[in-house]
């Protein structure tokens, strides 16, 4: 099936969702303009991270902006649209957290966690299975001194992982079978989760 989805074509996605979060997408800002518009508005760093969570809840809710993102014409695998948008949404969000904590997005360790945010609740099992006790446990330079085994590892759960979330929300057949109630269910549900995944963010990024 086209639209079956695979730690492989999740995996592309991330990265597809992650170089369009630091270069840009057409008409939108990238992680690096947004960390600044919301420091430069809000001043406090935690309060422009607040804000930006909240605001970025109410964009993932919002199923014309996710359908009219630009650019999606250009996605590496077959992934619904809904789910490409949502997750850029997300990843740019966490990433822009991420510039606003003085990380170096451009690294590949702190590329992994902010994959790994995007797993919300899952954060700790995740790290655990891996070798890591708490995410709290980890500041700026311990994240670039983690092994690039235990990189892969982590990468290898978040692609399970996220495989499995996009499963439950039953994103082809909900918006199929009842196209209207597909859209406002999907995007309470994004709303949610971008919630809990900024909320994971902040925890991550110390």
């Amino acid at each position: 099936m086209e639209n079956t989805l695979t730690e492989s074509k999740v995996g592309k996605l991330l990265d597809w969702a992650y170089e369009k979060s630091i270069n840009g997408l057409p008409g939108t800002d990238t992680a690096y303009d947004l960390a600044q518009n919301y420091l430069l508005k809000y001043g406090s760093v935690d309060k422009a991270i607040n804000k930006l969570i909240q605001w970025q809840n109410t964009k993932s809710a919002t199923a014309g902006f996710l359908t009219g993102l630009g650019g999606l014409i250009t996605l590496p695998v077959a992934i619904p649209a809904d789910v490409a948008s949502v997750t850029y949404v997300q990843i740019r969000m966490v990433a822009a957290i991420a510039v606003m904590r003085n990380y170096d997005i451009r690294d590949d360790q702190v590329k992994t966690f902010v994959f790994l945010a995007l797993t919300g609740n899952s954060v700790s099992e995740i790290l655990k299975n891996a070798g890591i006790k708490t995410a709290t446990q980890l500041g700026k330079q311990a994240i670039k001194k983690v092994p690039i085994e235990i990189i892969k590892a982590i990468n290898k759960a978040v692609g399970f992982r996220l495989v499995t979330k996009f499963g439950e929300k039953g994103i082809v057949n909900l918006g199929k079978a009842v196209p209207l109630l597909g859209g406002v269910v999907g995007g309470t549900m994004d709303g949610m989760s971008t919630n809990i995944i900024g909320r994971t963010a902040k925890k991550i990024f110390v």
